[in-house]
């Protein structure tokens, strides 16, 4: 049985799994199996997939599209592994990254999900000068719900333990357990870390260094700010029953981060509209943001103004000055 197991949730995701597996089987930790959920693509995904099993290490499970949650789910369900880690198929893992988080799980038995910074890459694997960089030491459940330190869903790796015990069955569902919420299309990953802090004793705690590369593709969904809100919020009513007492204290910054998250989505998308009601409605929900992070929060707040104010071709000026010094050779050397 491998140490480890990195399940890899493919939907239609024929123009990036090759770069996404070439990645993780470069890690530097051999002890591990990697397994492709093809999750009802209608390209050829699958024939690319085949094309990694003559790696031992590889093996493919299809099944009709359940989702990201699905995809995982069904991953886990047959992942041999003592501790799983989880990359989707259009983001891609530092050679190092397996290793340091076995190493950190191993060391510290008391994490459920470890995790690290990731770097932002566009749709051609470039980097775009920002990052993920979070807290990762001391993360409260409070913190988990205002910030998601993990990120992104391709950040975390967990002991199967810690999936274990809050996996459950629903009365419909025939084949397998559930760890990631299946009624989810998005949020489906804090909602998992949340229910993990608010129902057992794990901790949530990250570890140095830019260790996975997130795409940010205009067309995903990270980009629909609308579903996005709809199913964070969907996750609050859905945990709330779990510890009123800790979303009544809670709740407000934490719906006055997420607008501040899909304001800055919304400006990065030039969708003046959005920007101006998500920078707005921050605002109105808590001070939290502004006092603890005064200059982000100010700086999107005035994008989405100028935005609002003067169109798209101010922000486009900036967007262009930051790309040239992100790739400048000063810039990349260090």
């Amino acid at each position: 049985m491998p140490i480890a197991s990195i399940v890899v949730p493919a939907f239609n995701a024929a123009r990036t799994l090759s770069e996404t597996m070439e990645s993780l089987l470069s890690q530097t930790l051999r002890d591990y199996e990697v397994i492709i959920v093809n999750d009802g693509s209608t390209d050829n995904t699958r024939e690319i997939a085949r094309g990694f099993t003559n790696d031992a290490r590889v093996q493919i499970v299809s099944q009709p599209n359940r989702g990201l949650a699905g995809a995982r789910n069904a991953g886990i369900a047959v992942a041999c592994g003592k501790y799983i880690g989880f990359c989707d198929a259009d983001d891609i893992w530092m050679p190092e990254k397996l290793a340091t988080h076995v190493r950190h799980l191993e060391r510290s038995p008391d994490v459920g999900v470890s995790f690290s910074g990731s770097q932002l890459i566009d749709e051609a694997t470039r980097g775009t000068g920002l990052a993920q960089r979070p807290k990762l030491r001391n993360v409260t459940t409070a913190h988990v719900l205002r910030r998601n330190p993990v990120g992104n869903g391709s950040a975390a790796v967990m002991p199967r333990q810690a999936l274990a015990d809050i996996a459950w069955r629903p009365w419909f569902e025939k084949s397998h357990d559930w760890v990631f919420d299946e009624t989810f299309r998005q949020s489906e990953d804090i909602e998992c870390w949340m229910r993990l802090l608010l129902t057992t004793d794990w901790r949530l705690e990250g570890v140095p260094g830019l260790l996975t590369g997130y795409r940010i593709a205009s067309g995903g969904l990270s980009a629909a700010t609308d579903r996005q809100l709809a199913s964070w919020e969907r996750m609050i009513a859905k945990l709330r029953p779990y510890n009123p007492a800790f979303f009544a204290r809670h709740e407000h910054a934490a719906r006055a981060y997420q607008y501040r998250y899909l304001a800055r989505r919304a400006i990065s998308s030039l969708d003046r509209k959005t920007a101006w009601e998500m920078a707005t409605g921050s605002m109105a929900c808590s001070s939290h943001p502004l006092v603890h992070e005064p200059l982000k929060t100010a700086t999107t707040f005035g994008a989405a103004v100028v935005l609002m104010a003067l169109g798209h071709k101010p922000i486009d000026f900036l967007s262009n000055l930051i790309a040239k010094r992100a790739t400048s050779p000063e810039r990349t050397a260090q």
